[in-house]
């Protein structure tokens, strides 16, 4: 017995023996052919290019959180450079459009020309086949605008003097009194679109014999289009004559390509969206919960009157402020995130714009169903300036600019229609020294707008004030990404310029800060401004700032600057252009996380970057010792401009 057992542990340790040399040999195999696969990229055979999933997953060590003044360099290894590509190149193709805007015949003199200096330098970029989202939409219809524009600036010239009719104003207000609406519905015409604060107020009284009215908001109709986009179609659903019926507000967008889209709903029973528009619910739901609480006291046993109430005729309470023969005052006005409904002094609903279907497309107010109308009151439009009155033109135009490098290229976003913030720009901070001078430039970048009027009001502008640079695509949201690309094409390729600053129209910069701020630093792989150095993409649909998995597979971003305004070097910015005229950065739509993720390739590619992060710039608002003060109307912002000047102290004004 003791023979067998030892026999058996013998054998044992024979097998064990015999596996251990197994294994010894497959590591060594296997340690071999990564040596040799390691010894081949690093003799010109090109490593497979990583996907930007694959990218940020393997790399998750690599110190992408660095700090201010801690700067990171990779070892300068082709191998580990070439791996640090997000996508593979992209090829050129055929956008609609993009041809007419190149290759339209028109003498322009050479001041005209000014405003379209970047202009001729985009046609590559909006040639590639992984374009943004509206890309193709955004040419197509600019092509139709400029031709338009081009032919009405011929006429202008060739005239000197419009008919009325053609060369209408941009008007503060417009008005419609006294009209009953037909089968078509009524309109009231609004001349340049809508800007934030604008607003359109309904004065009517419903009618007891239809069930419904709706209140629309009509964009501007294409040629080839049948009807025009509807912005924001607000159907209000009545309790009827005998108040039988559930009161209801929905709330839709149409257009021609994708028909009606998801509509919202107020009230909408069992939903669980607590998303919020410019801080405000997007259904006032107290209203239809006192009409559920009045409806169970009116059943109850103990109620004097639950024999002659049904359920359904509690619906129609004096709460609910649309009723049969009740006057009512109705204001749907145009915030930063969406539109608004206050009824009788009362906010009543939000919805968030959607994409492509932004408040300056809209044209007109149609209102369509049983409603008697009173009157209708657009004001809080945008006003574009008189410049035959000459009234301080010289003062706010652009200086010449010296021909040795700029400090600093300020590239601030606008859209056609925001006359009236661009004037308050010119009136207040682009009067610091260090703009006048020519030391700083600032330039304002703005796309086509689908409306006539507005694009030629805009070109007057850009002759009279030489700092405006107009864009070959229409001025879609989801663009604005291509804006950040120009104004880096600018501030490397135009004017060029020590540092690139991009900053909103509806931002306060205190230039004298941001210069001496930047003054002491390392003027290369500089990124300065609200850094970010933890966010995640959002993954909700109904999300503003949505991203799917397919646009952006990683779970979380680079260390990002705040679009409100933020710095980069001439290094970064002169990396950013070239990277996309060779086709081999992506594009991104949330363009400050774009900057973000150019940035890190930057970086990786075996650069330093300095991420540089200082709470004085306010993403949201104004706080005391400010060096960027966000969402300032135009009155705040002369506001803090004359506190600046009388106090000397970076105040707020509210």
């Amino acid at each position: 017995m003791k023979k067998y057992l030892l026999s058996r542990k013998v054998g044992r340790k024979k097998w064990a023996g015999f596996l251990l040399i197994i294994a010894l040999g497959i590591i060594l195999f296997t340690r071999y052919s990564s040596v040799g696969k390691s010894y081949s990229s690093s003799v010109g055979e090109s490593p497979k290019k990583q996907s930007a999933f694959e990218f940020f997953n393997n790399n998750n060590n690599e110190g992408s959180n660095d700090v201010a003044d801690e700067n990171v360099k990779l070892p300068e290894s082709k191998s580990v450079v070439e791996l640090v590509t997000f996508k593979e190149k992209t090829r050129l193709i055929n956008v609609e459009g993009l041809n007419e805007l190149y290759s339209l015949n028109y003498n322009f003199s050479k001041e005209e020309s000014k405003a379209l200096l970047v202009w001729n330098k985009m046609r590559l970029l909006l040639s590639r086949s992984d374009g943004l989202n509206l890309t193709a939409q955004g040419v197509k219809e600019a092509a139709i605008a400029w031709n338009d524009l081009l032919v009405f600036i011929e006429k202008s010239k060739a005239t000197k003097s419009l008919d009325e009719k053609e060369n209408e104003d941009c008007p503060y207000s417009v008005t419609a009194f006294n009209a009953t609406t037909s089968r078509d519905g009524s309109n009231l015409r609004i001349p340049c679109g809508l800007v934030e604060d604008s607003s359109i107020t309904v004065i009517g009284i419903p009618d007891a014999k239809q069930e419904s009215f709706q209140i629309e908001l009509a964009g501007t109709k294409l040629p080839e289009e049948l009807k025009p986009p509807i912005v924001l179609n607000y159907n209000v659903i009545l309790p009827g004559e005998n108040l039988t019926k559930e009161p209801l507000i929905t709330q839709n967008t149409w257009t021609d390509e994708s028909g009606w889209s998801k509509v919202e709903k107020c009230p909408d029973h069992g939903s669980t969206d607590l998303i919020k528009v410019d801080g405000l619910v997007k259904c006032n739901a107290k209203i239809f919960r006192n009409n559920v609480e009045e409806i169970a006291n009116a059943t109850s046993p103990s109620s004097p009157i639950s024999a002659d109430v049904s359920n359904a005729s509690a619906y129609g309470t004096s709460n609910y402020p649309f009723l049969e023969g009740n006057p009512f005052t109705a204001t749907l006005w145009a915030g930063i995130e969406g539109f608004h409904m206050t009824v009788n002094g009362r906010h009543e609903t939000s919805f968030a714009y959607r994409e492509k279907l932004e408040p300056w497309l809209v044209s007109g107010v149609n209102v369509i169903g049983g409603l008697d109308i009173i009157s209708i009151l657009a004001k809080g439009l945008p006003v574009s300036n008189d410049l035959d009155l000459g009234f301080d033109v010289e003062d706010l135009k652009a200086p010449p600019t010296p021909k040795k490098r700029l400090v600093m290229l300020i590239g601030v976003f606008s859209t056609g229609n925001n006359f009236e913030r661009r004037m308050a720009l010119r009136r207040t901070w682009m009067q610091y020294e260090a703009v006048r001078s020519g030391e700083v430039a600032v330039r304002f970048f703005i796309g086509l707008d689908k409306n006539r009027q507005v694009n030629f009001e805009l070109w007057k502008e850009a002759q009279a004030y030489g700092d405006v640079q107009l864009l070959p695509f229409v001025d879609y949201y989801s663009l604005l990404t291509l804006k950040t690309i120009a104004i880096c094409i600018m501030g490397v390729k135009i004017l060029p310029a020590k540092y690139v600053m991009k900053t909103d129209d509806d931002a306060f910069v205190r230039i004298d800060q941001v210069l001496s701020s930047v003054k002491g630093k390392d003027p290369n792989g500089l990124l300065y401004g609200g850094i970010s150095f933890e966010s995640a993409p959002h993954r909700d649909k109904d999300n503003k700032w949505y991203i799917s998995v397919e646009e952006y597979p990683p779970s979380s971003y680079p260390p990002w600057a705040h679009g409100p305004g933020y710095i980069i070097s001439r290094d970064i910015a002169k990396f950013i252009v070239q990277g996309h005229q060779e086709r081999e950065l992506m594009l991104f739509k949330l363009e400050d996380v774009a900057v973000g993720i150019w940035v890190e390739e930057f970086r990786r590619k075996g650069n330093k970057v300095q991420y540089v992060d200082d709470d004085r710039f306010h993403n949201a608002g104004c706080d005391s010792d400010y060096i960027l003060a966000h969402y300032q109307t135009p009155r705040m912002v002369l506001c803090l401009w004359e506190k600046l000047q009388k106090e000397h102290e970076p105040n707020c004004c509210e």
